[in-house]
């Protein structure tokens, strides 16, 4: 067994993060971006490194989960969102729709959503559900200060009354982070919640290999409930989505077929 297998078994052991579900070729190359630029010289000092220093772990784990986003992330689709999507949900539920940002990174998706929902809802009825496998992520998401650059495609309409400025940065509202859940969730290990009408999981599957993306789409299939939504990211469309009984509803959306 080459230094890499062995690697990546000692990291399942250690994190619970199986590695064999990420593209080989592109997840070994950025760790071992990573060995040299710690002072590594090959993946058993690192692993033996990552065992011992805390730091060196979480950044890790940040690196592996590749947390870039910012609100609003391909504008274009949330306003199929905003003027095609939600409409026919809310419709079709007399209740608050249960909306999961299964990747939440640090935490623009899921505040997105809900800023979003205030058109349709009151924000004391809105409720979003956001996970992410890194701790780190999560934490900057209840800190919630951003960049200006992660603002610049969020209508000004929300940017005006969500958010204030700091320095060179823009803090959200409580109001908006009250409305969020977040919590630590593996999508490749963890069970999925249920009954749920609209699931964001967006520029991350790129990082999968297509047997990661099967065992996904079938866990998400199972988590929506009857009619419920996948909302995907721009370079993630599914090749025929009828084999894991989807329908496409508008590109990058896909309904449930039960």
């Amino acid at each position: 067994m080459d230094s890499y297998e062995i690697f990546k078994k000692n990291i399942n052991a250690l994190i619970n993060i199986d590695l064999n579900y990420y593209k080989e070729k592109q997840m070994k190359r950025r760790i071992t971006s990573l060995v040299n630029r710690n002072g590594f010289d090959d993946f058993h000092q690192y692993f033996q490194g990552l065992k011992s220093d805390k730091f060196l772990l979480d950044q890790f784990i940040n690196y592996l989960t590749i947390n870039v986003s910012e609100f609003y992330r391909n504008p274009s689709q949330w306003k199929v969102l905003e003027k095609d999507i939600l409409p026919n949900l809310i419709v079709r539920n007399k209740r608050p729709l249960k909306i999961w940002s299964s990747a939440c990174s640090t935490g623009e998706e899921p505040y997105s959503l809900v800023m979003l929902m205030t058109k349709f809802y009151d924000l004391s009825e809105i409720k979003v559900l956001a996970t992410d496998i890194d701790d780190g992520a999560i934490e900057k998401t209840k800190v919630g200060l951003y960049s200006e650059k992660a603002l610049v495609n969020l209508p000004m309409e929300f940017q005006k009354q969500y958010f204030e400025k700091v320095g060179n940065s823009y803090r959200i509202k409580n109001e908006i982070k009250e409305c969020v859940e977040f919590n630590k969730l593996d999508l490749l290990k963890d069970p999925f919640p249920n009954n749920v009408e609209l699931i964001a999981c967006r520029n991350v599957m790129i990082y999968f290999t297509d047997e990661a993306k099967e065992l996904l789409y079938k866990k998400f299939h199972n988590s929506l409930g009857n009619k419920g939504v996948l909302f995907v990211g721009s370079t993630e469309q599914i090749i025929l989505p009828e084999r894991y009984n989807f329908r496409t509803i508008k590109t990058f959306f896909y309904g449930k077929v039960n």
